[in-house]
């Protein structure tokens, strides 16, 4: 082929041709990728904050069912259950928030105590 006097080569065009549909197909499945990461971080961190609301849910259902109903003194079990369950929770604001409530040594304490541990609790579940 030739244009203004200059032969151009049809393979040369066409390796021109073939370099840009490679170039613009990398750009295309770039993007795609970014976008596939961005998702991919949201569903990770929806998935720890979702385990994270649920070890908080267990641990007040826990502390309703076998401290706020129980009838009568806490034997060494439960509390040691209690005190692994809290650890477990990672947060050191409720881990001192319930050696507070374990420290209380009046009526009006511990009241107010489970007060404050329930409320806390509460607090931390993050709604998305």
């Amino acid at each position: 082929m030739i244009i203004n006097g200059k032969f151009i080569n049809l393979s040369r065009i066409s390796l021109i041709i073939v370099v840009l549909i490679l170039l613009i197909g990398n750009v295309f499945f770039w993007l795609k990728y970014s976008a596939t990461q961005k998702e991919l971080l949201k569903t990770t961190q929806a998935l720890e904050t979702q385990k994270v609301n649920e070890n908080l849910l267990d641990f007040a259902k826990l502390f309703i069912t076998e401290i706020l109903k129980a009838e009568g003194e806490i034997d060494f079990e439960t509390r040691l259950k209690f005190e692994n369950a809290v650890r477990d929770l990672a947060n050191e604001e409720i881990l001192a928030q319930w050696q507070k409530f374990t420290g209380s040594e009046t009526e009006d304490e511990v009241q107010t105590e489970v007060k404050n541990l329930l409320e806390l609790l509460i607090s931390k579940i993050q709604i998305k």
